[in-house]
């Protein structure tokens, strides 16, 4: 099984699985991010520049609490996400997503909270991008982001992706989108 798909998988099961028999959701929280994304040709096999102005709610599922000590103690938690993406270029139109990540999130300090994140889903394209043999791609994913919790009780976040949009060979021509993503968003 190709890491995607493990991380995938194992966010779904996560998310769905009873905890200690039951499934609490007293932690759970909503975010909304926004953001920019943009692909690089010559990252990979990419060699189209598409750029992205993204909104992406998020539901986030406390997994596992209190995992580890000093610096890196932390949660697992599970996110899942439904982003929209305004293609601003090469093309102006859409695309729109399901996301199942698995994240850490470092909580030794109180206000700073780094967290990293991988998983991915599928992805719809209304845009018509050169290389792209399909409408409905997949993508993967890794983060690395910052949280700072505000004294309004609100958390603010902003992170760094590395995004991988590909139909996985389902078509011909198959030519990725490997592109980074820069967010910025409030926990609710």
């Amino acid at each position: 099984m190709k890491l995607p798909h493990f991380l995938a998988t194992t966010s779904f099961l996560l998310l769905f699985a009873p905890a200690a028999g039951a499934f609490d959701t007293s932690q759970d929280t909503w975010e909304l991010l926004a953001g920019y994304g943009e692909s690089y040709p010559g990252w990979g096999l990419t060699t189209q520049r598409v750029q992205t102005i993204d909104i992406v709610p998020r539901y986030d599922h406390l997994t596992i609490d209190h995992i580890g000590s000093g610096w890196w103690r932390g949660q697992h938690w599970t996110l899942v996400e439904l982003p929209v993406s305004a293609v601003i270029s090469p093309d102006d139109s859409a695309m729109v997503g399901l996301n199942f990540l698995a994240a850490y999130r470092f909580t030794a300090s109180d206000t700073w909270q780094p967290y990293i994140f991988g998983g991915g889903g599928p992805v719809y394209s209304f845009a018509d991008i050169e290389g792209m043999g399909a409408e409905l791609n997949g993508n993967y994913q890794f983060a690395i982001g910052l949280e700072r919790h505000l004294d309004t009780g609100r958390t603010f976040l902003a992170e760094v992706r590395y995004h991988h949009v590909s139909n996985a060979g389902t078509r011909d021509p198959n030519v990725p989108l490997n592109g980074l993503k820069f967010m910025v968003g409030l926990r609710f």
